[in-house]
C-alpha cells in the first residue's frame, strides 16, 4: 500500500493505533534441528506475527516457538495491546513484559512479545520512511556476512554439504549439533571439523556449535576444554554452546583457558538474564535470539551492554526470513557486528518472501535500506506453509 511506502504526516503518525495482532504457524517443511527429539517437517517451531493498525499499515515479526503457543499468548496479551500506539515499540513491549512476567517470565509470553516488538519496529520504520537500523541507532554498515548454519554430519557427508554451500557463494560457515560430542569419540569430532575446514577452504570463517542446550547433553567442562584445544588447530572462529546453558561457572573457566573464543546466550531471555554472564566474563561473543529474547528493543540493550564489557554481539534470529531481516537491521546499527546467522536450506527463509536473499560476489548480504525491516512477505508462498497466511496481510 502507498501508506506503507511513504512516511506519514506527524499528525497522522501520532494516531496510529494497534487494532489487532495475529499469528500464523509455519509448518510443512520445518528443517531438522539436530535435536535428540528431532523436529519433523510437520512440526511448528516458528510463527510469523502481524500487527495490524488503524492506518492500514501492517508490521511483521517472528517468534521461535510453536505457533499454537503464540496464538494462546496473544489471547492473554490482547487486553494490554489493544488500542495501544503502534509507534512506541520499547514502551509497549515493556508494558507487556511488566504486566505478565508473573505468568512465566522467559517462556511463551516473552517469546510472543519478541515477535510483537519486531513488528512494531517494522511499523515505525514504515511510518517514518526509515530503515529500522537507522532508528535503532544509525548505519555503521550497509552489508553483513551471513554464516551458513549447517547441521554436523559424518565426515564425508560434512565435506559434501559445506562444499555445496561454498559453491553457492557462502564464505562463512557454522557446523553444529548432530553426532559431535554425543558419541564420546574425540577422533570422530576432529574428523568432522577437519572435513568442514577442508571443504570451506583456508580463508573461510568456520565456527563450531555442539549444541549443549539439547536435552540431556552428556559432556562437561573437561570435554569442552579438550575440544577447544583441538579446535584451535583448525582456525575456528568461535566455540558455541559447548556446555549446558546454566553452567555459568564452567563457562567462565572455559573462557579463561580457551584460546578459541567462547560464544553463547541464545537460550537466555530478557536483558536481565544476561547481566551475570557479562559481568562474570562467561562469553567472548554473545548471541541473543531476537525472536525470543524480547525483540529488537531487548536485543539492542543487550548488544550495547555487551559492548561495554568488550563482548562482541552477533544476533541469532536465523530461523525465518523475518528473523534474519531483524538481525540485518541490528547489524547495521551495531559498531562491531559484521556477521548474521543464516540457516542453510530452510524454506522459511527464501521460500516466504517476494525477493529472496541474495549473496554478492564476496558472500555478503546487502542490508535493506527500505522503510521498516525492508522485506516483503509473499502471501501465495506463505500459503504453502501455513493455513493462516491471510491473517498476516491487510485486505
Amino acid at each position: 500500500m502507498l501508506a506503507e511506502r511513504n512516511a506519514m504526516s506527524p499528525t497522522v503518525a501520532r494516531q496510529v493505533r494497534i487494532t489487532a495482532i495475529k499469528a500464523a504457524a509455519l509448518l510443512g517443511e520445518s528443517p531438522k534441528g539436530g535435536w535428540s527429539a528431532e523436529i519433523r517437517p510437520e512440526d511448528s517451531i516458528h510463527a510469523i506475527i502481524a500487527v495490524h493498525t488503524d492506518a492500514g499499515i501492517v508490521g511483521h515479526g517472528s517468534v521461535f516457538t510453536d505457533g499454537r503457543l503464540v496464538q494462546a499468548g496473544l489471547q492473554v496479551l490482547e487486553p494490554l495491546f489493544r488500542g495501544e500506539s503502534a509507534l512506541e515499540p520499547e514502551r509497549v513491549s515493556e508494558k507487556l513484559h511488566q504486566n505478565t512476567f508473573w505468568m512465566g517470565r522467559g517462556g511463551t509470553l516473552t517469546h510472543t512479545i519478541s515477535g510483537i516488538d519486531i513488528a512494531l519496529w517494522d511499523i515505525l520504520g514504515k511510518v517514518t520512511g526509515q530503515p529500522v537500523g537507522r532508528l535503532l541507532g544509525g548505519t555503521y554498515r550497509t552489508r553483513a556476512q551471513p554464516y551458513c548454519s549447517l547441521l554436523m554430519e559424518e565426515p564425508a557427508q560434512m565435506h559434501e554439504v559445506v562444499a555445496d554451500f561454498r559453491s553457492r557463494g557462502f564464505r562463512a560457515f557454522k557446523i553444529g549439533w548432530g553426532p559431535f560430542g554425543r558419541r564420546d569419540d574425540s577422533k570422530l569430532d576432529e574428523a568432522i571439523v577437519r572435513a568442514a575446514r577442508e571443504a570451506a577452504g583456508p580463508q573461510a570463517k568456520l565456527m563450531v556449535d555442539p549444541g549443549a542446550s539439547d536435552a540431556l547433553w552428556p559432556q562437561g567442562l573437561k570435554w569442552a576444554m579438550r575440544t577447544a584445544e583441538m579446535l584451535k588447530d583448525y582456525d575456528i572462529g568461535w566455540f558455541e554452546e559447548p556446555l549446558r546453558p546454566d553452567a555459568i561457572d564452567d563457562y567462565c573457566h572455559l573462557r579463561r583457558v580457551s584460546t578459541v573464543p567462547i560464544a553463547g546466550g541464545e537460550v537466555l531471555t530478557r536483558r536481565q538474564s544476561f547481566i551475570p554472564w557479562l559481568t562474570r566474563g562467561a562469553f567472548d561473543i554473545v548471541q541473543p535470539d531476537v525472536t525470543k529474547v524480547g525483540g529488537l528493543s531487548e536485543q539492542r540493550r543487550i548488544a550495547r551492554m555487551a559492548d561495554d564489557f568488550g563482548v562482541k554481539f552477533v544476533g541469532h534470529g536465523w530461523n525465518t526470513a523475518v528473523g534474519v531481516a531483524a538481525d540485518l537491521q541490528m547489524a547495521a546499527a551495531s559498531p562491531l557486528t559484521d556477521l548474521v546467522e543464516f540457516i542453510g536450506g530452510s524454506a522459511y527463509l527464501d521460500g516466504i518472501v517476494a525477493e529472496p536473499f541474495a549473496l554478492d560476489d564476496e558472500g555478503y548480504l546487502t542490508i535493506p535500506d527500505r522503510p521498516g525491516l525492508g522485506l516483503q512477505l509473499d502471501r501465495d508462498k506463505l500459503a504453502r506453509y501455513t493455513p493462516d497466511a491471510a491473517v498476516l496481510f491487510q485486505d
